[in-house]
């Protein structure tokens, strides 16, 4: 079947961020210092409902003084605006929109860091994010979602990321191709490109 839309998770993927302020995980931290007890569900409840940080409290029941709430927020758009672009995932997003194939993020994220993949990556065919979707990757709500926004049957959607369970099981699992990015690592799949080149020659 030929390929009509690569499907690329965000961070650590098309886009680098270094040095996170993780807010959100601070405001749990001091909920457990108010005497909160910690839920299993709540990085999901982070990541699949639309919330910044201030709803974040409100959400979890945390009280956050207003000195400390501009703190994390300030460090919270610092560090968005220091997020960059990887080079490749630039190139890449170009070469393949160049050979009219679709192209899509779908990204476990809060809802603030969406502004920072719009900002890099102004042109994308669609934008899966798991706060606007209400579930998180590996579910195949948000599989299906991100096919459906560029119009693609499963068989048709290939996706890379660096995380075998997310960008690569959980694909597979769905029916789409899932690839697994390590950028670190001596694979085939260091750097994008492959994913471009095999994309390509299966058109």
């Amino acid at each position: 079947m030929p390929v009509s839309a690569a499907i690329f998770d965000a961070f650590g993927t098309l886009l680098k961020i270094s040095g996170g302020t993780h807010p959100y995980r601070q405001i749990l931290k001091l909920g457990i210092e108010q005497g909160r007890r910690p839920r299993v569900s709540d990085a999901e409840d982070l990541l699949s409902i639309s919330m910044d940080l201030r709803q974040a409290a409100d959400f979890f029941g945390i009280h956050v003084d207003h000195d400390l709430m501009r703190r994390l927020e300030s460090a919270l758009n610092q560090e968005l605006a220091s997020i960059q672009a990887y080079p490749d995932g630039v190139a890449a997003v170009a070469a393949l929109q160049a050979a009219g194939i679709k192209v899509a993020v779908c990204s476990n994220l809060a809802k603030p860091y969406a502004a920072a993949i719009e900002r890099l990556y102004p042109n994308l065919d669609g934008y899966a994010y798991s706060f606007t979707v209400g579930a998180i990757k590996p579910s195949s709500k948000i599989y299906r979602h991100v096919t459906q926004l560029v119009s693609a049957m499963p068989d048709e959607a290939w996706m890379i990321g660096d995380s075998k369970r997310c960008d690569c099981d959980g694909p597979i699992q769905f029916g789409m191709r899932g690839f697994y990015l390590d950028r670190q690592g001596s694979g085939v799949h260091k750097t994008l490109w492959p994913f471009v080149g095999e994309i390509l020659r299966s058109r």
